[in-house]
């Protein structure tokens, strides 16, 4: 008998991370709907305040643009139904409607350093979203945690979460960069600067000592600059023109593409550095590269999504998960029957 499952989706990248998890669900009835929170938090978010956040604004714009561009099910805050699973991008903020269900927390990507809110938080029991997604998978109310790489589940373990709960399954959108060499981006063997919304967060960004840095780092090659998503266009473009006036600066099109015909990749902190790091490029990171090597995704040839499918439809039937093991980039799933 077909379950009903909950997808609850985030930024673009997560809604296509669920997206692509739905597609091995495809005998249950898959509902979707944009990140959301109840109380004074889910308030202020209907009123605009946090239009900055997964919560509203441009993420929810275009979360919601894609379900209805792909004719996936809707389901606004996941009220139409008992749903018997849900699947959710962050653990940041739980819904009370979800709680007490079956529930899988789905790794999106790079997670913020430990910075001293991410301590405070941990130490006071503050609200988890104070410290960003430094605090992903603490709320420990999810079934299981499914994660990036064996070196992401030893960072979440130092963090707490419980071992038990974690499942290295790969992250989809990160699993097969070899792929983003198939494009149709016309330029080549250049610079490529992905920027960050860290200012559009309410984060400290420097960016004109950012700017700085990258032509250093280019020493006369060409720069491309990709902006964030959810940046502010105008301000960036001006801030790149004032240094750099014959720059290349795009807002749109896709980062991994831009990334796998360039020669270097420089980011603060984003997920887009794994793409770089897996395809063998040169790579500057405020991250450590060698941490970064670390918690590289691992790379599967694209079956992320199916092994994150698989757990939930074990959770479904009621088994004990007890992990994933790789070999020739297929997985092996291990359950003991209640």
């Amino acid at each position: 008998m077909p379950k009903k499952i909950l997808f609850i989706c985030g930024s673009l990248n997560q809604t296509t991370i669920m997206h692509q998890i739905s597609r091995y669900l495809d005998e249950h009835l898959c509902y979707f709907t944009p990140y959301y929170a109840d109380g004074v938090i889910g308030q202020l978010s209907r009123m605009g305040f946090l239009d900055f956040t997964i919560l509203g604004g441009r993420f929810k714009y275009e979360t919601t643009k894609y379900l209805l561009a792909n004719n996936m099910n809707i389901d606004f805050m996941g009220h139409l139904f008992n749903y018997d699973l849900v699947y959710t991008c962050s653990d940041l903020i739980i819904p009370k409607n979800i709680l007490g269900k079956k529930i899988i927390l789905v790794q999106e990507g790079m997670t913020d350093p430990e910075n001293l809110m991410y301590h405070l938080v941990k130490k006071f029991k503050f609200p988890r979203y104070l410290a960003s997604t430094s605090t992903t998978g603490l709320s420990n109310t999810y079934d299981y945690f499914c994660v990036a790489s064996e070196g992401y589940k030893e960072l979440f373990i130092s963090k707490g979460v419980m071992e038990e709960k974690l499942v290295v399954t790969g992250l989809p959108n990160f699993d097969d960069c070899v792929q983003y060499y198939n494009n149709n981006f016309p330029y080549s063997n250049y610079v490529l600067v992905a920027t960050s919304d860290s200012r559009e967060t309410l984060k400290y960004e420097n960016r004109k000592k950012f700017i700085k840095d990258a032509i250093e780092i280019a020493a006369g090659r060409q720069l491309i600059f990709k902006l964030h998503p959810n940046e502010k266009f105008d301000r960036a473009t001006k801030e790149i023109k004032s240094l750099l006036p014959n720059s290349l600066i795009f807002s749109k099109g896709n980062t991994n593409e831009m990334i796998a015909n360039s020669d270097v990749l420089i980011t603060k902190y984003s997920s887009v550095v794994y793409v770089g790091l897996a395809l063998g490029k040169e790579v500057h990171s405020y991250f450590d590269i060698m941490l970064l090597k670390k918690l590289l995704p691992v790379q599967n040839n694209g079956v992320s999504a199916s092994n994150i499918a698989e757990v939930g439809k074990n959770l479904l039937e009621s088994k004990k998960f007890y992990g994933v093991q790789t070999k020739n980039a297929a997985y092996k799933t291990r359950h003991l029957f209640n």
